[in-house]
């Protein structure tokens, strides 16, 4: 065969490349970082995003703020479930001392590295919980659903409203406002989280109590 079956193979712009270039070099910075002595499981991004699951981490900044907010909204009993919301979980477990109570309902198996924390979720069967998980058992319930459909919401909306014993701290698109608002009755922060990569919706935050967010 001669050299002409290569004009059939297709080319990557200089821009894809770059882009290559710089996902393949994060990935090696993390497998070296995680090897190191300074490794903290529970930095944010330890486990890096999977895109296909709709994973976007969100800055130390926002994950901070919202898990000192979570931590505050505990009150006494100081019992926290997170939903689709491992960087929250993961900064909340470097903030937390041992007398809170803290869970991650998550469909990505790669989280359960933090044992008896990790619960394997589903938003398409909202209520197939273990039974540790009682109703309306945590003070407060931080929630991200993965994808911005009514569908992914209204889901996972009845598993929050399933452990709640009240507080509702929600984060997700802009353009879901009015249906946060008709579903869980949750009205926008002006807080705005922000996460480590540019995506292209705008995110907001929405409670139902008056959070410490906006002071």
């Amino acid at each position: 065969m001669d050299g002409s079956d290569d004009d059939d193979v297709p080319e990557l712009s200089a821009h894809t490349l770059a882009a290559l270039q710089e996902f393949y070099a994060e990935q090696e910075q993390q497998e070296s970082l995680k090897s190191g002595p300074d490794y903290d499981q529970f930095s944010v991004g330890a486990v890096e995003e999977d895109w296909q699951l709709s994973q976007f981490w969100y800055d130390n900044e926002t994950a901070l703020c919202l898990a000192k907010e979570a931590l505050e909204a505990s009150g006494e009993n100081r019992r926290i479930a997170c939903i689709s919301a491992p960087s929250i979980y993961q900064k909340l477990k470097g903030l937390a001392g041992d007398d809170v109570s803290i869970c991650l309902l998550e469909y990505d198996k790669r989280f359960s590295v933090y044992g008896d924390d990790f619960i394997l979720y589903d938003y398409n069967n909202p209520l197939d919980l273990p039974d540790k998980l009682q109703p309306h058992s945590c003070d407060i319930v931080l929630a991200d659903p993965p994808y911005l459909s009514e569908e992914c919401l209204t889901k996972t909306a009845e598993t929050i409203q399933y452990l709640t014993k009240e507080k509702i701290l929600l984060c997700t698109g802009a353009v879901m406002e009015d249906l946060v608002t008709k579903i869980l009755g949750l009205k926008v922060c002006k807080f705005i989280p922000r996460h480590t990569r540019s995506l292209a919706n705008e995110f907001r935050c929405y409670s139902n109590y008056e959070t410490g967010l906006d002071s």
